[in-house]
């Protein structure tokens, strides 16, 4: 039997954690300022790249909060642990591996394949 309230309580917890990482990054995300008597050219490069890895991660974390506030809006519609794809029940082992998974073992294997 699925246990929502469990699921849902991790979710929140997840949720809060990726919100702080992002705030802890943002510094890392901001505009690269062009300062040539502070930093050199390679100098330079080198920010850009970790701009650009920061905004990737912050991709990631804002897709990861999707996936967790349509898992919770699965909990409030009591449709939490059916496959999206085919209406199956997603295994509580998956769903306690991870909770926003939204599609069984199957489908998300034949969605990746």
């Amino acid at each position: 039997m699925f246990e929502p309230e469990e699921s849902r309580k991790a979710l929140i917890a997840r949720k809060r954690e990726i919100e702080e990482l992002s705030a802890m990054a943002r510094d890392a995300r901001d505009v690269v300022a062009l300062d040539q008597q502070s930093v050199g050219r390679l100098s330079r490069m080198d920010a850009m790249q970790g701009q650009a890895m920061a905004q990737a991660s912050e991709r990631q974390r804002l897709a990861e909060i999707r996936r967790i506030d349509a898992a919770l809006q699965r909990i409030t519609a009591q449709t939490y642990g059916e496959c999206l794809s085919c209406g199956e029940d997603i295994p509580q082992g998956r769903l306690d591996a991870d909770p926003a998974a939204s599609l069984c073992i199957a489908c998300a294997a034949s969605a990746s394949g």
